[in-house]
């Protein structure tokens, strides 16, 4: 391990011991969400720390057990137990460096939020609309299975049924950490309902998922800087929706950032919802402003929505689904329109650990 990581774990102990001492006044009690914020990070930190002095004690195994090897007049039933022991300190220490570099890893402040899921229909007209569709099945049927809640913001349907563009909140435990993932082009190759030749054709969608501010850091909005408007809801919802003017538009001027929702009979919630997707994208905004000009690694978004353009290809005739980012390749395709997403995020997630290790290791983290 580099000095310069064995420097971050002494910290680490010392901060240890400044947490045993703040905690063990009384008066600390009394805020009780510092206290919440103290007990969690001494959790964290006394892990850590001990996992660095065992991966210390280790080291000083396996040294112990390289001089003892290296005597001249060690017998050869002790130098069988050295070798032994040699080799189970070696596991260990493996084992051990690899656990407390991944405990090191920069963590994504978003992780733990709720998120909002942008799907719009790119390339190839009507079968574009009907992938969007697709997809938007896909990930619906997925949060279910991850017991997560899923509320629809705004859409438009398209005539065969799909979607131009669908907008969706989706709520529970680490929502962004999983979904995030799923941000860029999609494209699909596959026979169209509307092909009358049987040919494949290729059509594409965009997705983007933008975490949910945080009601204590969100983008406070000027009043003077926005546009209201007010329409007739389209498309089901009962005669209530259709005859009223409940569907709330609202537009940032200064940016251009349009967020809408017709999903609700009360004109009120409507705006409270479009409110909040419209926070969502202008916090997005401000932060891949932020990530280009620091020239991070994290690209835009959603892509163009040419067919050109993305992350993952899903080939119906061969039931076969590839993630170009990482070469992943599953035959597995309906499990996964299904919503069985979980094999293909464990994979990018190990991905990005793995060139985050790295970084850390070549010292650039």
């Amino acid at each position: 391990m580099k000095p310069s990581l064995r420097q971050q774990f002494e910290r680490l102990a010392l901060r240890l011991a400044e947490l045993d001492a703040t905690l063990a006044d009384g008066a600390i009690a009394a805020d009780m969400k510092r206290f919440r914020e103290l007990t969690r990070e001494h959790a964290e930190v006394s892990g850590l720390v001990e996992r660095f002095r065992r991966f210390e004690a280790r080291e000083r195994d396996l040294a112990a057990a390289g001089e003892m090897l290296a005597a001249a007049d060690v017998e050869a039933d002790m130098a069988e137990m050295a070798r032994e022991e040699a080799a189970n300190a070696q596991a260990d220490i493996d084992a051990l460096r690899f656990e407390l570099l991944a405990a090191l890893l920069p963590r994504d402040p978003d992780d733990e939020r709720n998120a909002f899921v942008e799907i719009r229909a790119g390339t190839g007209g009507d079968e574009s609309a009907l992938f969007a569709g697709d997809l938007a099945r896909m990930y619906l049927r997925h949060s279910e299975r991850k017991g997560w809640r899923t509320e629809v913001m705004s859409e438009s349907a398209s005539d065969l049924g799909g979607y131009k563009e669908i907008v969706f909140r989706v709520s529970g435990e680490n929502v962004y950490a999983r979904l995030k993932f799923e941000s860029g082009g999609h494209r699909v190759q596959r026979v169209p309902v509307t092909e009358t030749q049987g040919r494949i054709h290729t059509s594409a969608c965009t997705v983007a998922v933008l975490p949910e501010p945080d009601a204590s850091e969100e983008v406070k909005l000027n009043p003077a800087e926005l546009r209201i408007d007010t329409f007739r809801a389209s498309g089901a919802g009962g005669q209530h929706v259709n005859k009223t003017d409940s569907a709330i538009r609202i537009t940032h001027l200064p940016t251009g950032i349009v967020a809408e929702c017709q999903d609700d009979r009360s004109q009120h919630r409507n705006k409270a919802k479009a409110m909040s997707v419209l926070v969502a994208r202008i916090a997005e905004k401000e932060r891949s402003e932020r990530a280009a000009k620091e020239a991070a690694t994290r690209k835009g978004l959603i892509g163009s929505g040419d067919r050109s353009d993305r992350i993952r290809t899903y080939n119906y005739p061969q039931g076969r689904l590839t993630d170009h980012r990482i070469n992943l390749t599953l035959y597995k395709l309906q499990a996964i329109l299904d919503g069985d997403l979980d094999e293909v995020t464990a994979a990018l997630q190990a991905a990005q650990s793995a060139v985050q290790l790295a970084a850390l290791e070549s010292g650039e983290a």
